[in-house]
């Protein structure tokens, strides 16, 4: 996830010379564009119709800020923290004939260790059909935290070897830890400038067979420039012939390719036609600045210059657990579908992860003991989770477990009076991180409460600093710009409804019961009696 800063230059000078930067055509001397190895293959293979999402550390910076804003606009779904000292960026440097130097400043992005990937992101990895990493700015126990919960959750591993291993042992990692990321991805694409240093051959093919049998991969692809590229796998084996083209900027052609590859790996295309995409995808990143598609141009020259046999963002995913594809056209084409779909799936999914009542035996047994004690119940959330903790409030205390509101953001000024010591404060967060719900929930726990946490992510902080724990999570929103909360509130509602049904249930609550405590309304005449 790095800004890219890319100037025109007559041409990539050495040490010692200077040289006048060029202006673009539009006047100006720089462009600012969204950039990074990941980020960029994920742009283009969401413009060929695969759903992704991206995840990781930024700073909530004007670089920050310039990113999360395009990965908004190429459809990319995030799962970050803004803990870092600062976005990453790159200045690039781009001679007449698209050549280019690049000077990175990897920042947040080198800030990211193996106990970072478990405690904030092994939950979103573990929803995905697939994973994709870089050796390029990530450190690589980074890199390894990665690809083993993958590996460990049978999800499809693909690794952009992008730098030579020299230069990652300079300041990524040892030779073990890239040892071990290379024999823990399913696929391999090294750049060509790491080829040679791991294979001994200049021969793209026969450099191709030397690393898939020396590291055990499915597959392994190398681009070799104007050349095209060659691959190595157990199904074919050869080599495409690149597409003839005038370059402009070669920044982030081998990203665009490992893009299009994703996506006709994605969509189970054969081999053959995964590359000719993805030599597409590469030789359309060529003809315009920048690393990242032109939302109204690319698309259409990609296929110009490779007709597909068949539109590929209108074909299904057919891997196991992969969602129907979207396309670019519109985030509001068939959004209510789209979004009754979505749901349903979600919730039959997490149906299926917590299983029956056993699930909320420890959730019942704390709250139970609790009011044996002469305890109380509260529920508490910030945004939306505050209002199903209003709603849940109200259904647990007409189900016979009287229960209070507590708001969160008044926690800490004095609200955790409302809560004595031994009451259970049932906190609900979509992310499970949320500051203001962080603070309240370390107020109530000095306190002596004990806390039910609900939600999205088990490796979340919330999970971590709670007695007992919901799981709550969806990996979509169904929601037309893929962010706003939906499905996640459907799913906090469906655990705690649950858990209302486990206490109701262990109480016997009878109709005469519960037509004391909700006497109006048609529910009241049908209890009446």
């Amino acid at each position: 996830m790095v800004v890219d800063m890319i100037y025109r230059t007559p041409r990539i000078i050495g040490s010692e010379e200077k040289i006048s930067l060029q202006s673009y055509s539009s006047g100006e001397a720089v462009r600012k564009l969204v950039g990074g190895v990941c980020l960029n293959h994920l742009s283009w293979a969401s413009l060929l119709g695969l759903r992704v999402g991206i995840f990781g550390r930024q700073a909530d910076d004007e670089y920050g800020r310039f990113l999360r804003s395009g990965m908004e606009r190429y459809g990319i779904d995030r799962h970050l923290t803004l803990d870092g000292q600062a976005s990453s960026f790159a200045h690039i440097f781009v001679d007449p004939d698209g050549g280019r130097a690049i000077y990175m400043c990897p920042a947040a992005t080198s800030e990211t260790t193996a106990d970072y990937i478990h405690q904030h992101h092994a939950e979103y990895i573990r929803s995905s059909v697939m994973v994709s990493t870089e050796i390029s700015q990530l450190p690589l126990e980074a890199v390894i935290a990665v690809l083993r919960i993958a590996r460990e959750s049978g999800v499809i591993t693909a690794l952009d070897v992008d730098i030579p291993r020299r230069d990652a042992l300079q300041s990524l990692g040892t030779a073990d830890q890239f040892e071990e990321a290379l024999h823990l991805a399913d696929y391999l694409k090294p750049s060509k400038a790491a080829v040679i240093e791991l294979s001994g051959e200049s021969d793209a093919l026969l450099a191709a067979h030397s690393i898939r049998e020396r590291y055990g991969s499915q597959a392994v692809v190398i681009t070799d420039g104007e050349a095209g590229c060659a691959i190595s796998s157990a199904d074919f084996s050869g080599r495409i012939p690149a597409n003839p083209l005038a370059a402009l900027d070669t920044t982030g052609a081998g990203d665009a390719f490992f893009g299009g590859m994703l996506a006709g790996l994605i969509h189970q295309l054969p081999w053959p036609e995964i590359l000719q995409l993805a030599n597409a995808c590469g030789a359309a990143c060529c003809e315009i600045s920048g690393a990242t598609p032109d939302l109204q141009t690319s698309l259409a020259r990609i296929n110009e210059i490779h007709p597909p046999a068949q539109d590929i963002t209108q074909l299904s995913a057919t891997i196991s657990g992969c969602a129907q594809t979207q396309t670019q056209d519109s985030p509001y084409e068939q959004p209510v579908e789209r979004f009754l779909a979505t749901a349903r799936q979600e919730i039959e999914k997490l149906h299926e992860r917590i299983g029956g009542a056993e699930y909320f035996q420890a959730a019942a047994d704390l709250i139970t003991t609790s009011e044996a004690e002469g305890g109380r119940v509260h529920l508490t959330g910030i945004g939306k989770p505050s209002h199903v903790a209003s709603y849940l409030a109200a259904l647990l205390s007409s189900v016979g477990t009287p229960s209070y509101l507590l708001d969160a953001t008044e926690c800490v000024h004095g609200s955790a009076g409302q809560v004595r010591p031994g009451d259970v404060v049932i906190a609900i967060s979509n992310s499970g991180q949320t500051p203001e719900l962080r603070a309240a929930v370390s107020t109530l726990r000095n306190n002596h409460a004990r806390i039910i946490g609900v939600a999205g992510r088990s490796d979340s902080w919330l999970a971590n600093n709670s007695d007992t724990f919901l799981f709550a999570g969806v990996d979509r929103e169904g929601s037309p710009l893929l962010l706003e909360p939906r499905a996640s509130i459907l799913a906090e509602i469906y655990v705690l409804a649950a858990l209302s049904v486990e206490l109701q249930s262990r109480k016997r609550i009878d109709r005469t019961a519960y037509h004391s405590w909700h006497p109006g309304g048609a529910i009241g005449q049908a209890t009446k009696g």
